[in-house]
């Protein structure tokens, strides 16, 4: 029995390394109070200028607008068909926002410690069908970086926009950029809306 554990227990000591999911950082993002005296927002890009003599701002469209991925997601990766962890482990469980931009946000369920935030950015490869590049930086309990995590997904959201089903690979680098863990697994989501209630996500 003690074999036993020791053979789970071991694999299992390595993807707690190789799945630290994070972005440790304090950009300030949107902290408007910050803005130097002065300062205004500047528009990004200009449609021209209307009939009445007036700019308008360039109303962007492109294939992301009122995708069904875009939203707010309770998000679960689990291992599938590794020679380390067994099947059915769950690698993170979070809350995920697709954003109508391409971007993507994880709020992981990484210890705050090593870091619980990373991000990512998507595209729409059929109907329904979404791939994502997410990247993470990685700490250890100690507060020492590891390296660079690199998430895939591929995924496909259900008809009533409800869910969506895929799979993933993860790899953790160290600092080198040598792989220390390489997972793969299903990836299974369930939307939040503002009517979600608190006992659908705990």
């Amino acid at each position: 029995m003690k074999a036993i554990l020791k053979t789970i227990t071991a694999p299992l000591g390595v993807m707690v390394i190789g799945v630290i999911l994070t972005v440790a950082a304090n950009a300030e993002c949107g902290d408007i109070q910050r803005t130097k005296p002065g300062a205004s927002l500047q528009p990004q890009s200009w449609q021209g200028i209307d009939r009445s003599g007036q700019a308008s701002l360039l109303q962007i469209s492109n294939d992301n607008d009122n995708d069904a991925i875009v939203g707010f997601w309770q998000v679960t990766l689990t291992a599938q068909g590794n020679p380390g962890p067994p099947d059915g482990t769950v690698i993170d469980k979070g809350f995920s926002q697709w954003h109508s931009d391409g971007t993507e946000i994880l709020n992981s369920s990484r210890a705050p410690v090593t870091g619980s935030y990373c991000m990512g950015v998507w595209k729409k490869v059929g109907r329904g069908h979404y791939k994502l590049n997410h990247f993470a930086l990685s700490w250890d309990e100690n507060n020492n970086f590891v390296g660079v995590a690199n998430i895939r997904e591929e995924v496909v959201v259900s008809r009533d926009g409800k869910n969506y089903a895929g799979t993933f690979t993860l790899n953790q680098y160290d600092q080198a950029g040598n792989t220390l863990a390489h997972v793969i697994g299903t990836v299974n989501a369930t939307r939040i809306t503002v009517d979600t209630p608190t006992g659908n996500v705990l």
